[in-house]
């Protein structure tokens, strides 16, 4: 992630001292329709940071349950909000007439976008020795909550390949200088003890085959310019001289590894964050490269060692840095035939997304490139040097999530990426004390994690949009400050999306010109998520 460490000193933990009960919204919630939760409802704890955290331990937590879809003619609401609602699930019923709302909101089917792939976030060193923490009964509900059916239902899992600044040492897997045919690669206790065994149980309770993507820090020193894993350096050499082909050989090895665990790796990046290996002092892990370094490696080393191998399926991203890298990245890149037919997408992170609009950026990247995927690869709360570390319910993070979701998702990007899946009160551990914030976060002492509004702000997403989801034309009757975005799934069944940052709850009605008009209402500060079957 972005180093904030460079440029400030770190918050001291998290004092959560007055801790207050914060009384269950839904019993002040009128709907004719309301059901409540699925499952078990949040145990709610407010900390005074604008909304509630919910409470999870070894034999409670609250779950969303599985999703089925509505009868015809009815709609199913889900809604999060400020207040404390959290999936609050209600239903309706569709009318044939209008019900003359002042902002109707049209399906436009005709009108097609992107197909989603998914949603997910980060096993670090850090994720998960958080989740290690925990006792066993502890773990498997912490697990459950991302990756079970009854809980949000994760697909994609990034793996950092070696260490990362979310680790609590410096290594890599071949620290042996001069070991060009990698004859001493070897996994690390963090993988086999760690990382691994958590991978393999997230998978056990997934219903479908998660997708695991990996991403390197950095190369081991003795291939690097600076001879360190930190600060300014690249790879020695150029590309397609040994220290460039051996870090090629390096990813390959790593799938080796991984797959004696019975663990396939859907992609691959080229390496995180590439430009932080270009700024001198960088504190901690990096490797840098230049866009035309980066497509040179690829079309000289990593594409044909990759096409070469055991794993010529693997799907490889360029850049997994900041999109306002973008389109330039990209046409460095993809422009040169050798380099761009070993590509298969476009990573990037969000920090710094103020900068970068993102018609100019993701927008005109799909239109000059449509043949390649656009993925969210890292995002996280608490970076900021103005807000930084952990906000145990601070309900703005999960806005900020949910508007940068919506965002690129409506300027074609197919998945989102969260950072640390888990982290503790200090939003570590970080061994550069790069401390930020999490989905959840764990408290070994009480056996204890807490979901925070951003992991239902995840929820909102995750749960509803398939891989294979298709995003749709919609249109409105008026200008409106609520963030839209409407899907088709491969079942025929449409999910609406909307974010509603304002102080005033609003009313809408959708048309759908196969079913007929729906009334609903998105609360102030909420999220709402919509399903209904189009057959």
């Amino acid at each position: 992630m972005i180093c904030c460490a460079c440029c400030i000193d770190l918050l001291k933990g998290l004092n959560i001292f007055a801790l207050v009960l914060f009384p269950p919204p839904y019993l002040f919630m009128p709907s004719v329709f309301q059901e409540g939760f699925d499952t078990d409802d949040c145990q709610p704890l407010n900390v005074g940071h604008g909304s509630v955290v919910c409470v999870c331990n070894a034999t409670y937590c609250d779950s969303v349950g599985r999703t089925g879809l509505p009868d015809p003619g009815q709609f199913l609401s889900y809604v999060s909000s400020k207040t404390g609602s959290r999936l609050v699930k209600s239903r309706g019923q569709f009318q044939k007439n209008s019900t003359g709302a002042a902002l109707r909101i049209t399906l436009n089917p005709s009108q097609k976008y992107q197909r989603i792939k998914g949603f997910g976030g980060a096993m670090t060193d850090a994720a998960a020795m958080n989740i290690l923490s925990l006792s066993s009964g502890a773990q498997d509900q912490l697990l459950r909550q991302y990756f079970s059916p009854d809980g949000i239902e994760y697909r994609f899992v990034r793996v950092p390949m070696a260490s990362c600044d979310f680790s609590t040492r410096l290594y890599t897997y071949a620290d042996t200088p001069d070991d060009y045919s990698l004859q001493n690669f070897t996994l690390t206790e963090e993988d086999i003890h760690m990382k691994i065994p958590l991978l393999q149980r997230a998978q056990a309770l997934s219903a479908q085959p998660l997708n695991l993507f990996a991403s390197a820090w950095s190369a081991p020193a003795w291939l690097k310019t600076n001879g360190a894993l930190i600060g300014k350096g690249s790879l020695k050499g150029k590309p397609g001289g040994k220290e460039h082909k051996t870090w090629a050989q390096y990813y390959i090895r790593f799938l080796e590894e991984y797959g004696k665990y019975n663990l396939s790796f859907w992609g691959l990046t080229s390496g995180n964050e590439p430009t932080a290996g270009e700024m001198t002092n960088y504190s901690f892990q990096a490797l840098g490269f230049t866009p035309e370094t980066q497509r040179d490696w690829i079309a000289l080393d990593l594409g044909p060692e990759l096409h070469s191998s055991s794993f010529p399926q693997t799907r490889l991203m360029i850049l997994d840095d900041n999109r306002l890298l973008l389109p330039h990245w990209a046409q460095v890149v993809l422009s040169e035939v050798q380099a761009a037919r070993y590509v298969h997408g476009i990573g990037f992170h969000w920090y710094l997304n103020n900068l970068a609009p993102p018609d100019v950026t993701l927008t005109a990247t799909h239109h000059l490139y449509p043949e390649y995927f656009l993925f969210a690869t890292e995002a996280c709360s608490g970076w900021n040097p103005l807000d930084r570390g952990v906000r145990l319910g601070s309900w703005d993070r999960a806005e900020d999530y949910a508007h940068d979701i919506i965002q690129d998702l409506n300027n074609y990007v197919t998945g989102w990426t969260d950072w640390n899946l888990a982290l503790n009160q200090d939003g570590g551990p970080n061994w550069v004390k790069n401390f930020v914030d999490s989905p959840i976060i764990v408290d070994p002492s009480k056996d204890v994690f807490y979901k925070q509004p951003t992991f239902y702000s995840m929820a909102h997403f995750s749960k509803f949009l398939w891989e294979g989801s298709q995003r749709v034309g919609v249109s409105y009757s008026q200008h409106t400050s609520l963030e839209i975005s409407v899907y088709i799934r491969p079942d025929a069944s449409a999910v609406l999306i909307v974010l509603n940052r304002s102080e005033e709850e609003m009313q809408f009605e959708v048309w759908d010109q196969t079913l007929g008009f729906l009334s609903e209402r998105a609360p102030a500060h909420s999220i709402l998520t919509l399903l209904w079957s189009r057959r």
